[in-house]
């Protein structure tokens, strides 16, 4: 476990290297033993692949003490005391597992064709490896409750667009090199876009309002258009 700083506002926990679903449990028990003990001053706390970022406010620290980026990882290491402990409760339960139906191809998977032909498989392969795949979720950023995946097979790794797209529809599900993910809104992107799904993935109202969250194990499920217009 190493300490680096990200600014002046945030110290960055790292425990492994890379998306490394055995490291994912200790992300997650660090995030967890964090959480149920911030003190004032601590604003958030966010995992993402091997690390945790400790976000926190300098002015609200306590006065007539180590300085801010000191405090915080004294804080950050007390918690760690009962991380490995933590860690094999994470590996024993898991996370949550998440069925995301998806409408392959066709206006829902413009990229579907160019993905299949970049690896070499049929478009129907390409569904089959997509569906039938174990993922992970590694970390949620990019917009509100955007979901990079791990456990992409091999043979579907793409590179990203060369011209990402001005917007691309929410729900959408896309590769980016070797990385999966679901468009939670309309936004940019530059992911290939193989279909979509007509879950809401983010919804602003909700107390938990992104539908995944780190160390969720997601499923997809192939549709037909016909179901997902009817789901909507």
């Amino acid at each position: 476990m190493t300490f680096s700083a990200l600014g002046d506002t945030a110290v960055v926990v790292t425990l492994g290297s890379g998306i490394d679903e055995a490291v994912l449990p200790r992300v997650r028990a660090l995030t967890t033993l964090l959480g149920a003990n911030l003190p004032p001053g601590i604003v958030d706390v966010v995992p993402a692949y091997a690390t945790v970022t400790v976000f926190y406010e300098p002015g609200r620290l306590g006065a007539n003490r180590p300085r801010p980026y000191e405090q915080v990882c004294q804080f950050i290491t007390e918690c760690a005391r009962h991380l490995d402990s933590e860690a094999k409760k994470k590996t024993a339960t898991g996370g949550r597992t998440i069925g995301i139906p998806v409408s392959y191809g066709g206006e829902h998977g413009p990229d579907l064709t160019e993905v299949a032909r970049h690896c070499g498989l049929s478009v129907t392969e390409v569904m089959a490896l997509h569906a039938k795949a174990d993922y992970l979720v590694h970390a949620i950023g990019f917009a509100p409750g955007f979901s990079y995946l791990g456990g992409l097979p091999a043979k579907l790794s793409t590179p990203r667009r060369s011209t990402p797209r001005v917007s691309v529809p929410a729900g959408s599900v896309g590769i980016g090199g070797a990385q999966t993910g679901v468009y939670p809104l309309s936004t940019p992107g530059g992911w290939q876009i193989i279909g979509r799904t007509p879950l809401a993935m983010f919804r602003p109202g909700d107390a938990e309002p992104a539908l995944l969250r780190v160390g969720d194990k997601v499923k997809f499920r192939a549709i037909t258009p016909e179901e997902f217009t009817r789901w909507k």
